[in-house]
């Protein structure tokens, strides 16, 4: 969440020195908080044995619990946004519950599943390979926050985010880890495919701490009128995904985290014009301001 630029916001205090937490954002984040806890939990109980848990129902619902903490963080910016109530209590809460729902869940889960077998004779490894993406992610937060107090920072006003969000970058640990749950069944705990992850853990610590460049979509307009056939498509999109979300998350979810890592690297190939089509959706009644074309 970015930091409020009116006075008595910036302190995250009122005129008389308190305090100021606002209840429905810091709600979503809680909300977050206690998904990653629970994904945490999870991911303890789950036993890797195709015999006794042939689905794995503890790790499905760990991934779950990351990709719905997920859901909740997308949530909390937007809702403080909507009604004007974003404070510097809100960005520290956030920061400390993304740490643990996408910090520590992943690569708690990574290295449950894969790192602890792969590594047997040297588990210093493995613990070692969780603990950068850990790291990355904690110093992307910091670095995030430190711009974000920063008045003339760049990241208030473009919209951009510099390196991949660690939501986005958990969301995609736990999305393919989904798929490839739901590929390979039962299968999934012998199985090749699962040694990705370590790969994908160590190439996303990577890109959270490096300068490539991602949309916040923050100037996206949530409260603008929608043509009537774009509002229907969205809600039969929509109806479709929650009807039959058992069968479509494992293969929709990564390929949208998917999509948005390749984003990042195709951005600044793409001319000024198609981005601001993608990223931004503006009032037709206040009327568009004119895009500069491509230098």
């Amino acid at each position: 969440m970015e930091t409020p630029r009116t006075s008595p916001d910036a302190n995250g205090s009122d005129d008389d020195g308190r305090l100021k937490i606002y209840f429905l954002p810091n709600l979503m984040t809680a909300g977050n908080l206690f998904c990653g806890f629970l994904a945490i939990t999870k991911i303890v109980e789950a036993k890797l044995d195709p015999v006794v848990d042939p689905t794995y129902p503890n790790i499905r619902a760990a991934l779950l619990y990351i990709l719905l903490a997920c859901i909740f963080d997308l949530l909390d910016g937007r809702v403080a946004r909507m009604v004007g109530k974003e404070s510097p209590f809100g960005r520290e809460f956030d920061s400390l519950a993304d740490i643990v729902s996408f910090g520590v869940a992943p690569a708690f889960l990574v290295h449950r599943i894969v790192l602890r077998d792969v590594f047997q004779g040297i588990p210093e490894l493995g613990w070692l390979i969780a603990a950068i993406f850990l790291i990355c992610g904690a110093f992307r937060l910091a670095r995030f926050n430190c711009l974000a107090a920063m008045p003339q920072s760049k990241q208030n006003t473009s919209g951009e985010f510099t390196g991949v969000p660690i939501p986005a970058a958990a969301g995609m640990v736990a999305s393919l880890t989904l798929f490839l749950i739901w590929w390979e069944g039962k299968e999934f705990a012998v199985g090749s495919w699962r040694y990705v992850l370590p790969v994908l853990l160590l190439f996303l610590s990577y890109l959270m701490v490096s300068e490539v460049k991602y949309p916040s979509f923050k100037k996206f307009n949530w409260r603008s009128t929608k043509p009537f056939s774009k509002m229907l498509i969205i809600l039969v999109v929509l109806a479709f995904f929650f009807a039959l979300w058992e069968r479509v998350l494992p293969v929709v979810a990564p390929l949208v985290f998917t999509l948005y890592l390749l984003y990042g690297f195709i951005r600044p190939k793409i001319s000024r014009q198609m981005r601001h089509d993608i990223e931004e959706d503006d009032e037709e009644d206040e009327g568009n301001k004119a895009v500069p074309p491509d230098a």
